[in-house]
């Protein structure tokens, strides 16, 4: 199959598109496919949520889409661009500006504040000191994180970590959010808060692609792909997929 060249761009093409993509781990034992030819496309304003058992391949297909890992085959497009010649350098560039990315484990910076794990990308990305903290204290203002600015991660609760990770993530307004598991190690409370939030977040316009287990999480998309043995098995819309600026409905079922 022929391949557009990497500087081209197509008009009107889903914010972002995977091709074919293929991804083999390689240790001990026998390779371990991760992903095996896996072809998706997403929407501005979509919140698609990807699940599956673990081991399944949703982590290793959230860091091929977001640069994190390079396909063994297969292309990746952002906003109509194909991402064959980025380099490392070029992906580090577009996880500051255009792609937003949370973790299940937070990835906090330990040995920096509140204040300064936020405002470090909107500076990296060009923002002027003014600037990043006045993006900083409007998102920690939303996120009921006033007062914790200068608190050090190791001294946040792990729900209001994952907040900050948030923050973080979204200070540069990025056209997508990835998110990886951001309520494998939370409680169910912290499960419900990172629900409402990328729910709400959704309703404004962000574009979402979630990796998750958790049905609670996954409830809250436009869309769940079903992740198995490294391929998509379903991929289905929610017939009472949340409407912007209203709630999250109580029921949902899935649309052929």
């Amino acid at each position: 199959m022929s391949r557009t060249a990497p500087s081209s761009r197509v008009e009107g093409a889903p914010l972002l598109r995977a091709e074919g993509l293929v991804k083999t781990h390689y240790g001990e034992g026998a390779p371990a496919h991760a992903v095996r030819g896996v072809d998706l496309a997403v929407r501005q304003g979509e919140f698609v949520a990807v699940t599956g058992p673990s081991g399944a391949g949703k982590s290793t297909l959230l860091h091929l889409l977001g640069g994190l890992q390079r396909p063994d085959s297969g292309s990746v497009w952002l906003d109509g661009e194909c991402t064959d010649a980025y380099s490392e350098a070029r992906w580090a560039v577009e996880r500051r500006s255009r792609i937003g990315i949370v973790f299940q484990f937070f990835n906090l910076v330990s040995n920096l504040s509140v204040a300064d794990n936020v405002e470090l990308p909107a500076l990296l990305a060009g923002l002027s000191p003014k600037q990043a903290r006045a993006e900083r204290e409007r998102l920690l203002a939303e996120l009921g994180l006033d007062g914790k600015e200068r608190s050090m991660p190791g001294e946040l609760s792990g729900g209001e970590q994952q907040r900050v990770a948030l923050a973080r993530a979204l200070v540069n307004h990025p056209s997508l959010l990835l998110a990886d598991e951001p309520a494998g190690s939370l409680d169910s409370k912290g499960t419900r808060e990172v629900t409402r939030l990328l729910s709400r977040f959704h309703q404004r316009g962000q574009t979402i692609v979630l990796v998750t287990h958790d049905a609670r999480l996954a409830s809250a998309a436009d869309r769940v792909i079903s992740f198995f043995d490294g391929r998509v098995a379903d991929d289905a819309e929610l017939d009472a997929a949340p409407v912007r600026g209203g709630g999250i409905s109580g029921v949902l079922e899935l649309r052929d």
